[in-house]
């Protein structure tokens, strides 16, 4: 930058003036300023460092060693079920669709296949803002950046060579294309994340709730038409339905944050692990009925929530929860920007930090308490989540029918004045963003 009689002249791109040193005047450039470079940092130091470097875990070696096999016309499910090791778990449809990983030599196509989860994790940050109606310029944009890789399921999906960034994306692509009534096409990206790994099915009843059957018939015609297509070209594929979908079925006692791992390793009896299993299951039903009896019509706070209770009920009900799972409730998560979100409340994000941080809790000196907390944490994160989600649900249910007012929503009372809730975006925005009323201090800008 030059000066002209103190006007400043820019000589560089635009790109490049935003980058220019400056003191900031508003709220919002503060927040930018500080928020920025951590984020991008951070991002970096994921990407590059914690990724790139040796873990004990490597979902990604059995990935490449299947593809591989398939390429050369070996046998694919021919894992030994006694290790506790990463194992390949992806049916037909999924070896298809990842076998070019093995075409170049391992090491790269890891650092291939870590740079694309990267890249989805950004697009699925990128989208979530347009989501809720955030803009880049606002500090929520570096904020949500820097939460995303600062958390464990972030940090490992990298790290351990996972498919999760992919899923992520095509979840919220989903999401998109749900709410824009694209219904084939969406049923498209729900049909290929299926085909991989049936982590999002639940998400059918979504559309289901809403009467969007055409979603239906390309998120099941999809894994349908490539499993067919690669049967025939597997040489072993029966060994899939005999040796892999029963491991699939069965729940382990390791690695699994699920209600029935840790009950099955704290050694609870069969029945007080199905007592709570049907216990949180009465929560979750509950919860999705008043969501779809008095909150549908509030499209983005319906599907969003709706999404986040169906898949923390999937980790926590079925028979594998893992913590890298929760990557798929960032949707959710931002509902917290919605004057009517359940989030908005401590309980809530003290569940949240239960599976969200990349903590360890294993303590040197008390090693029976600390392998409980580290184990358990998960656990009740999921747990209390719903359980948050239910009694905020619950709690607008009994409020409304006590007022008599049922017939208009469960919508909290001091929405009432709002005919429909909207994100709060626009308006932080334009209270971050709106330069302030007082003047500029004059040394600020003289150095700007």
């Amino acid at each position: 930058m030059v000066r002209r009689v103190g006007v400043p002249v820019y000589r560089a791109p635009v790109l490049f003036r935003q980058l220019e040193p400056r003191t900031a005047r508003t709220t919002a450039e503060v927040l930018n300023f500080v928020l920025w470079p951590f984020a991008v940092m951070t991002v970096l130091h994921q990407v590059f460092v914690k990724a790139t470097n040796f873990t004990i875990t490597d979902d990604f070696a059995p990935v490449y060693r299947a593809s591989l096999a398939f390429l050369n016309g070996r046998a694919v499910y021919n894992e030994n079920f006694d290790y506790v090791d990463p194992h390949y778990l992806y049916p037909p449809s999924g070896t298809l669709l990842i076998a070019p990983l093995a075409i170049i030599d391992p090491q790269a196509s890891k650092w291939c296949f870590m740079g694309l989860n990267a890249i989805a994790i950004v697009l699925a940050w990128y989208l979530l803002l347009r989501l809720f109606g955030f803009r880049l310029s606002s500090p929520a944009a570096p904020l949500l950046l820097l939460l995303m890789f600062a958390s464990e399921t972030v940090i490992n999906t990298l790290a351990f060579g996972n498919v999760n960034g992919c899923v992520l994306l095509a979840e919220v692509v989903f999401i998109h294309l749900l709410l824009k009534r694209r219904d084939l096409l969406a049923g498209v990206v729900m049909g290929l994340t299926i085909a991989v790994k049936p982590t999002l099915a639940p998400l059918l009843l979504i559309p289901i709730m809403r009467g969007q059957w055409k979603v239906l018939i390309t998120s099941v015609g999809v894994p349908v038409v490539l499993n067919a297509v690669a049967w025939p070209l597997i040489t072993d594929p029966m060994d899939f339905v005999n040796r892999t979908l029963p491991y699939l079925l069965k729940s382990r006692d390791y690695f699994n944050s699920a209600i029935v791992g840790n009950a099955s390793y704290y050694g609870l009896p069969v029945w007080l692990t199905w007592t709570i299993r049907l216990s949180v299951g009465v929560l979750v039903l509950v919860s999705l009925w008043l969501l779809y009896r008095y909150c549908r019509e509030d499209e983005l706070f319906f599907v969003c929530t709706s999404t986040g209770i169906l898949l923390t009920a999937l980790f926590l009900l079925s028979g594998l929860g893992q913590q890298y799972y929760s990557m798929m409730l960032f949707p959710f998560l931002m509902t917290v920007v919605l004057r009517n979100s359940v989030l908005r409340n401590w309980p809530a994000w003290l569940a949240i930090f239960g599976f969200m941080t990349y903590d360890k809790w294993l303590l040197d000196h008390w090693q029976s308490t600390g392998r409980a907390l580290e184990y358990l944490r998960v656990t009740f994160g999921w747990g209390l989540l719903l359980i948050v989600t239910f009694c905020v649900l619950g709690d607008r249910y009994l409020a409304a029918r006590r007022e008599g007012r049922l017939d208009g929503g469960i919508e909290p009372a001091f929405l009432l004045e709002d005919s429909a809730p909207r994100p709060v975006a626009a308006e932080t925005e334009r209270a971050l963003i709106e330069p302030d009323v007082r003047e500029p201090d004059a040394r600020a800008t003289a150095l700007s």
